[in-house]
């Protein structure tokens, strides 16, 4: 089979990168060809195809680049042109779709469809019925108020980095869309990475329910044979962006509370300075920060981890922390929001909280420490059988495969 994985980038540039390339690996191991279509961007890894990337904002150059950058917000010209010419070269079968709004825009649909080439859209986040795609307004709170079709919304609430004039052209990118791209008609299926996703997706697009779905949990690139099991004292672990909306904040409130808990933050963001100036303002030293880590040094801190803490305050859809920290029997605390709860069995693969609840999160993490040792170790042992069954990468193609089957037979 000949999958073209269609991307705005083609590096390692955050969850939906990850999933795209790993699948991309996957197929490749099960002798399937497989073929990108993104963006051309200074970080982009090397393609075979690259040739056919069309030009994005940042490579884009001449006199008419911020207006050519505005109108290719909304419809990409070059990326329809060249998309075009790749589909001849290589007469893909299917196509499975990552990111694309406001990058290579639906303009690659109208091609697919041209062609009679299936596409499946892989829902990472909530673009198809938020124009912020995070379901939150300007002010950090959890919004539903565009309801799939009430766009102004987001205008009226700034939901966009503090911005007017960007809510209204995210929002007018969305209006545009549906007008004359609507999803049902130029899709041939839909991917949902949690039963949360798929849910509210259908709540307020109800048309989407006649195009065929699956829910795929995403996979680990590998997952232990058999439970971890340390004798060293073990720490607390967050592992991500250090931005508002994973709940980091929160995280912290609670861990000052429990000094003599041990709280390693991985990673970067925006929030990182101010969050270390919180840090050392109250001189809380059980608190540290790691920098970021990925590869070994990072699998080795999540399976060292006492717990994986997921703290997050927006509708979380399926967080790859989860699935590395199971992957590597490592049980998980996490915020009862979005996709989280379905994949945090409360007593069984770890414990959940009221999210944005310091005070709730406080009494999660001292369940956790009144664990004893056997129970902690049939915790481990749930967690890494939830990985076996749900995260595997045998799992994770038979569905896949199962999926595209549907579709390309329904086509």
């Amino acid at each position: 089979m000949k999958v073209l994985l269609v991307n705005a980038f083609n590096y390692r540039k955050g969850g939906s990168e990850t999933v795209m390339f790993n699948t991309a690996d996957l197929l490749r191991e099960h002798g399937h060809e497989v073929m990108h279509f993104t963006l051309r961007w200074p970080e982009n890894l090397p393609d075979e195809n690259s040739d056919f990337f069309p030009q994005s904002k940042e490579t884009r150059t001449g006199k008419l680049r911020s207006v050519k950058n505005i109108i290719n917000y909304f419809y990409h010209f070059e990326a329809a042109r060249n998309l075009e010419r790749l589909i001849e070269k290589e007469r893909p079968d299917i196509a499975q779709i990552h990111l694309i709004w406001g990058q290579l825009t639906p303009s690659v649909l109208g091609v697919l469809r041209r062609h009679g080439i299936p596409a499946v859209l892989t829902v990472h986040d909530y673009r198809v019925i938020c124009p912020a795609y995070v379901l939150r307004d300007g002010s950090g709170r959890v919004c539903e108020q565009c309801r799939g079709h009430r766009f102004y919304k987001c205008v009226a609430n700034t939901c966009c980095r503090g911005s007017k004039g960007l809510s209204a052209m995210m929002a007018a990118e969305q209006y545009f869309r549906n007008a004359f791209f609507p999803l049902e008609k130029n899709l041939a299926g839909m991917l949902y990475v949690s039963d949360f996703a798929r849910d509210i997706h259908l709540r307020y697009r109800p048309e989407l329910a006649s195009l065929p779905e699956a829910r795929i949990y995403n996979f680990s690139k590998a997952v232990d044979r058999e439970v971890t099991e340390c004798s060293a004292p073990k720490y607390y672990l967050y592992f991500g962006r250090l931005s508002a909306e994973k709940g980091v904040q929160t995280l912290i409130k609670a861990f000052a509370d429990r000094p003599h808990l041990h709280l390693k933050l991985v990673g970067t963001g925006p929030e990182e300075e101010r969050l270390k100036e919180f840090v050392a303002e109250r001189g809380l030293s059980n608190i540290e920060f790691v920098g970021y880590r990925t590869g070994k040094p990072l699998e080795d801190l999540v399976r060292g981890a006492r717990f994986v803490m997921v703290p997050s305050e927006w509708y979380e859809n399926n967080p790859l922390t989860i699935i590395e920290a199971y992957s590597a029997s490592t049980p998980v605390i996490g915020a009862r929001i979005g996709g989280i709860p379905e994949i945090v069995a409360e007593g069984k693969t770890g414990f959940q909280f009221d999210n944005g609840s310091a005070q709730s999160l406080v009494s999660a993490v001292d369940k956790a420490e009144a664990l004893d040792a056997d129970a902690y170790l049939a915790m481990q042992s749930a967690a890494l059988a939830f990985a076996k069954t749900n995260f595997s990468r045998e799992a994770y193609y038979e569905a896949l495969i199962a999926f595209f089957g549907r579709v390309m037979d329904a086509r």
